[in-house]
């Protein structure tokens, strides 16, 4: 398998430019011999209307992966592109203008204002990108995620998984190119895990989102199209149209192996 040179694409590439691309990302922290690589030469692209898991083993290159790709970390060497426009040398204002307008994010700790109300924590990222307050917007995004009645609320008031719908409604208010999720189920018991999943799988399907999940549990990664696997910081194998077993065999494989997943795994597809 050409990890290291030939860019992965999902099936549900048009041919146009990717949702998001890194050529030959490399992340280094520290130098000479304590010097840590946390990603190693790392090429992928994923396709616009994709949903795609990230996993690996702790210290396999996870948070770095997601934090270089959204624009959050600058690598070492190589190239993030978003929409085919390289970000990673833009200025740091231009980033964060970037970040608010084209790039959604949905964190584990929900990361809600509590002194707002729902509808405004909603409609925050556009008023950060000085864009107009679309208010019949955000109620359209609260009712898709089952909130419609709760605007007015404050997130102290919510549950932990309504405090995520809310969430991953406001990460979809700009209408982003690409929704970073960084173990958005981390913090929620099992059932609402899976209501949260199940509103990120009908954001891919019905308003074309793409999606990139950082997690740790297999059911969670069962929900996207393919999941990629990490482990010291390289891109070490996928798995297509995944179910939990199969991707929890996987995480079993890399972890006793060290890293080293034996190529009848790697070519396995799940059922």
């Amino acid at each position: 398998m050409a990890w290291r040179h030939d860019p992965v694409r999902t099936d549900r590439d048009p041919g146009g430019s990717p949702a998001i691309e890194l050529r030959a990302v490399t992340r280094r922290y520290g130098r000479g011999d304590s010097a840590v690589h946390a990603l190693r030469g790392v090429d992928l692209a994923l396709a616009r209307g994709s949903f795609t898991a990230v996993m690996g083993p702790s210290g396999s290159g996870k948070s770095t992966f997601l934090q270089c790709a959204a624009g959050l970390d600058l690598p070492s060497s190589g190239e993030v592109l978003l929409g085919g426009e390289e970000i990673t040398r833009l200025g740091e204002d231009r980033l964060t203008k970037l970040r608010r307008s084209r790039i959604g994010f949905v964190f584990q700790s929900f990361n809600l204002l509590p002194s707002l109300t729902v509808l405004q924590n909603v409609l925050l990222p556009l008023r950060l990108a000085g864009q107009r307050q679309d208010r019949a917007r955000a109620r359209e995004l609260l009712a898709s995620v089952g909130l419609e009645q709760h605007g007015g609320r404050r997130p102290a008031q919510l549950s932990g998984g309504q405090q995520q719908r809310v969430a991953i409604a406001r990460a979809l208010i700009t209408g982003p190119e690409v929704v970073f999720a960084d173990e958005p189920t981390g913090a929620l018991d099992s059932r609402t895990a899976l209501e949260v999943l199940g509103l990120l799988r009908r954001a891919v399907d019905t308003m074309g989102a793409t999606i990139v999940m950082v997690t740790h549990d297999p059911v969670a990664a069962s929900h996207a199209d393919r999941v990629l696997f990490l482990a010291d910081g390289s891109l070490a194998g996928e798995l297509w149209r995944p179910d939990a077993q199969a991707v929890a065999d996987r995480m079993v494989a890399l972890t006793t192996r060290g890293g080293t997943v034996r190529n009848d795994l790697l070519n396995g597809v799940a059922a």
